[in-house]
Formats: structure tokens, sequence, C-alpha cells
């Protein structure tokens, strides 16, 4: 199991309109994707203008797939709010209680 972790600076004031963004547009091609468990997005509580999505992934290789085959796509729908490109990296998940995501089940 493994979290693909994406950071982005959004311009002023934007964070909650490229959540949304993310959940109405993004989350859908994130659905179709084989391997793809859940995802959580996060503003940052000391930068407004801070987001952090996680993705969680049922192998390295679904996450890698996403993101050569769709991570060009979804930039160019979200930068028009971005500030900076989004920095993407890939962690393993060692543990959760929220989501199952270390079992590779997510809740509904």
């Amino acid at each position: 199991m493994i979290t693909r972790v994406v950071n982005v600076k959004t311009k002023p004031g934007k964070a909650k309109e490229l959540c949304h963004k993310l959940h109405k547009d993004v989350l859908g091609i994130l659905k179709s994707h084989p391997g793809f468990i859940d995802e959580i997005v996060l503003i940052a509580d000391h930068d407004a203008d801070q987001v952090l999505a996680m993705s969680f992934w049922k192998a390295k290789e679904d996450a890698e797939d996403f993101h050569l085959r769709e991570f060009k796509r979804i930039n160019e729908m979200i930068q028009h709010l971005a500030h900076t490109t989004a920095e993407v990296h890939i962690y393993g998940v060692e543990t959760s209680t929220v989501h199952h995501v270390a079992d590779g089940k997510a809740m509904a």
C-alpha cells in the first residue's frame, strides 16, 4: 500500500476552489484507475494557500501508471488556481486507523 502525496501552493485565496475542483473533476479520474483506494485533501493550517492531496493505492505501479497517464492533464486542469507546479512524492503506508488503507480497503 502506498500513498501519492501532491503538494500545491495555490494563488492567494484559491485553496478551497482547488479542493472543490479536485473533488468535482479529479476524483472521478482517480476512481477510474485500477488500484485506487481513497483520497484525502488537506489545506495547511499554517498557510491557507497550501494544499496537500494524498491518494492511496494498492501498489506503487498503480500510482505510477496513474501519474504517467493523468498527471499532465490534471495539472493543466488546476493550473489557473496554482501558484507553483505540483510536487509529487510517493510514500509507503505503514499504519492507518481512519480508512484502513494499510489493509487496502477504504471505508465508505
